[in-house]
C-alpha cells in the first residue's frame, strides 16, 4: 500500500495524483504599472514550472488581484484583464503537461493593500511608487504606519463581489482547474470576517451572520459562474489569534459549515494575518489541530498548512486523518523537488519527467 501523501485525491471530476500541494506564495515580480501591469511572466513560469517537474500534486498560483486596487503590492499578479489571462495559460499549460493540476487564488488585499515588496520591507508604499489608497470594511488601519482604509459603501462592496465573479471566468480561461477564494490574513475577506477589523453597524457588520456575508456573497457569485464540475476551494486565517474581540477557532467551524453549503470543496486552513501584535506559538505543525477540528466536526476536506517540513510528518497528518492533503510553502521555496524525495524515502510512486529518469 502506498503512501497516504502519494494516494490520489479526487474533488468533483478533478484527480489531484497526490496529497503535496503548493500553497499560494506571492512572487512580488510582475510589472507594476502600465499596459503589462499585473502579467505573469518569465520569472512566474520558471518557479511554478520547477515545482511541477518536482511532483507536487496541485500547484495554487499566489494571490492574484481581482482589482488593480486589490492588490497587495503593485508589483503583484492580477486577473482583472485579459491580458493577464494570456500570460497565465502559457503556466497552465506545462502544470497540466507533467501532471500537476494548476489552481489560482483570488483575493483582494482590503487594507493592507499598496505595500512594497517584502524583501523592501513591505511597509505601505504612495503614489510616488505606484500605490494607492486601500480601501476596507471599517477606517481602521492595519497597524502603525498604515494608512486608514476608506471605508467601503455597499455599492462598492457588490462591485467587488461582481469582480470575484469576472476573476473565476478569467481564471477558468487561463486554464486553472481550482480556484482559491482569498479568506485569509487579513485582507479583505478576512478583514469582514473578524471584529477586529470590522466595526461595521449596517448589514455587512456587527452579528456573526452579518461579518460572513460579503464572504458568502464572494464564494455563491464565484460558484455561480465556475463550473459545477470543477473544485473551489477557500482559505481561512482560523483564528486571529488574539483573546476577545477576534475570529476565533469556533467561528471558523461554524463557517465552515456555511461554506460547505455554498458549495466549498476544501478549507485550506491557515492562521493570523489579521493582527500584527497577535502572540502566536510557531512551531512544526502548529496549524493543523485547527485543520482536523474543521474536518471532524463538519465533514468538510480540509488542507493542513504551516512549518511541514519532514515527510513522515506530512505522512502522520494524513494518516491520522488531521487532514485530506498538506500545503507546503516555504519548504517548497527552499526544495523544489520535495515531493520526489518524499516519495523515494516513503516508498510513495510518483510521476518522474522522461528528462529526469536517469536521476
Amino acid at each position: 500500500m502506498s503512501a497516504a501523501l502519494f494516494q490520489p485525491y479526487t474533488l468533483r471530476s478533478v484527480t489531484v495524483p497526490n496529497r503535496v500541494w503548493m500553497s499560494p506564495m506571492c512572487q512580488y515580480s510582475a510589472e507594476v504599472f502600465g499596459p503589462n501591469a499585473g502579467v505573469a511572466h518569465d520569472w512566474h513560469f520558471a518557479h511554478y514550472a520547477a515545482r511541477a517537474a518536482g511532483g507536487t500534486g496541485l500547484i495554487l498560483v499566489e494571490a492574484t488581484a481581482v482589482t488593480p486596487e486589490g492588490r497587495i503590492s503593485p508589483a503583484d499578479l492580477g486577473i482583472w484583464n485579459d491580458t493577464q489571462v494570456a500570460a497565465l495559460r502559457r503556466i497552465t499549460a506545462f502544470l497540466k503537461e507533467h501532471g500537476t493540476v494548476p489552481g489560482i487564488q483570488i483575493g483582494h488585499a482590503g487594507r493592507k493593500a499598496s505595500t512594497d515588496r517584502i524583501w523592501k520591507g513591505s511597509g505601505p508604499v504612495g503614489t510616488a511608487a505606484h500605490g494607492w489608497q486601500p480601501v476596507g470594511p471599517s477606517p481602521l488601519a492595519f497597524a502603525e504606519g498604515y494608512p486608514v482604509p476608506t471605508e467601503l459603501t455597499t455599492v462598492e462592496i457588490r462591485q467587488i463581489v461582481t469582480r470575484f465573479a469576472d476573476a473565476a471566468r478569467r481564471a477558468l480561461d487561463a486554464g486553472f482547474q481550482v480556484v482559491e477564494i482569498h479568506g485569509a490574513h487579513g485582507y479583505l475577506v478576512g478583514e469582514f470576517l473578524s471584529p477586529h477589523s470590522n466595526r461595521r453597524t449596517d448589514e455587512y457588520g456587527g452579528s456573526f451572520e452579518n461579518r460572513t456575508r460579503f464572504a458568502l456573497e464572494v464564494v455563491a457569485a464565484v460558484r455561480a459562474v465556475w463550473p459545477e464540475e470543477l473544485p473551489l476551494f477557500f482559505r481561512i486565517s482560523a483564528t486571529d489569534w488574539l483573546d476577545e474581540n477576534g475570529w476565533t477557532a469556533d467561528d471558523t467551524v461554524r463557517f465552515a459549515a456555511l461554506l460547505k453549503d455554498h458549495g466549498v470543496d476544501l478549507l485550506d486552513v491557515s492562521t493570523g494575518g489579521n493582527a500584527p501584535a497577535a502572540r502566536i506559538p510557531v512551531g512544526p505543525g502548529y496549524q493543523v489541530p485547527f485543520a482536523a477540528r474543521v474536518r471532524n466536526e463538519t465533514g468538510l476536506p480540509v488542507a493542513a498548512v504551516g512549518l511541514i517540513t519532514d515527510p513522515a510528518q506530512a505522512e502522520k497528518i494524513l494518516s491520522n486523518g488531521e487532514a485530506d492533503a498538506v500545503l507546503l510553502g516555504r519548504e517548497l521555496l527552499r526544495n523544489p523537488y520535495w515531493a520526489r524525495q518524499a516519495a523515494r524515502e516513503l516508498g510513495g510512486e510518483i510521476r518522474t519527467p522522461d528528462q529526469y529518469t536517469r536521476a
